[in-house]
């Protein structure tokens, strides 16, 4: 990289230099990224999809653009390769991008926010700008066509820098995983719960922690930069989803209900027959007592008489 034609004086220049030495010293299996040659403020990158997702064994290629301002105010991201999370060539909407500046911390860089567009890939878009929903099995087809070949965009030196990395991240990331039938059948069209469950809750961690983990001086990715959820809109009515999952209650449940009422309606019974045996015993006890009583007291003859 000709580091000689930038002005090294420049607060953004001096940052840009630091993190690509960085990139380069401290690697990443889970991403890629590097400068154009010819303008260090313009990056190229590519993240593997997330474990246990339908995007896992994807190489998902994209493109950074750092302000000249950077890093005091935030990049914007685009992705090139098809996801069906991300629209191509599009600038998404994320807390870490430039549509919510708001929201940007200077001590972020780029390896944090590829770190968080990772967390991003199996959330919610609740209807992000920039975000598709696609059903999993077309991520999934999607992840493998990922693998065949980079994108095609941009300059001759531009192409030359994301067939590199790709060839980077062929070698490193494992090949995308076949679903297990237990997989299959919960995603088939005709059971519907599998499109209501959502097992997102712990991504945002995963990445971040790895971060950490690397070593990296930037703070992991905490909870404000999961705020694209913050975008959904607000109403209060359930969803499709949930209706779909209280019509799917089988109807087994409801007999069983009925048949409770019919359990709780002996026990009543019960308790007023032991009830009455306890009192038929009483005045049976009762009944012994008093004529012992008129037995010793001299009355016992006439009570024998009147019995």
């Amino acid at each position: 990289m000709a580091e000689d034609k930038y002005n090294l004086k420049n607060p953004a220049v001096k940052r840009i230099l630091q993190e690509v030495k960085e990139m380069q010293s401290n690697p990443s299996d889970d991403f890629m990224s590097l400068p154009l040659e010819e303008n260090i403020f313009d990056w190229q990158f590519a993240i593997r999809g997330p474990s246990e997702t339908e995007f896992e064994g994807g190489i998902y290629h994209g493109r950074i653009q750092l302000p000249a301002e950077y890093p005091f105010k935030p990049p914007s991201f685009m992705l090139l390769t098809p996801n069906g999370r991300f629209e191509t060539q599009t600038k998404i909407c994320l807390s870490i991008s430039n549509h919510h500046p708001e929201h940007w911390q200077p001590s972020w860089s780029v390896r944090t926010a590829l770190v968080a567009l990772i967390a991003f890939m199996p959330t919610n878009p609740n209807g992000a700008l920039g975000s598709v929903e696609y059903k999993k099995e077309e991520r999934r087809s999607l992840a493998i066509k990922s693998r065949a070949a980079a994108p095609r965009y941009g300059t001759a030196e531009r192409q030359k820098l994301i067939d590199e990395i790709h060839e980077c991240m062929l070698s490193k990331v494992p090949p995308v995983p076949q679903p297990s039938p237990s997989q299959d059948s919960k995603e088939h069209p005709s059971n519907r719960e599998g499109d209501v469950q959502v097992s997102y809750q712990n991504d945002g961690a995963t990445p971040a922690g790895e971060a950490a983990a690397e070593g990296s001086p930037n703070p992991a990715v905490g909870d404000r930069i999961v705020e694209e959820v913050q975008e959904a809109p607000l109403n209060g009515n359930p969803g499709p989803e949930v209706a779909r999952t209280l019509n799917a209650a089988p109807s087994g449940g409801s007999s069983q209900l009925l048949q409770r009422p019919e359990m709780k309606v002996q026990k009543p019974a019960d308790d007023r027959l032991f009830t009455w045996a306890a009192v038929g015993l009483t005045i049976a006890i009762m009944v012994l007592l008093f004529k012992k009583f008129m037995k010793s007291s001299g009355h016992g003859a006439v009570f024998m008489d009147g019995s």
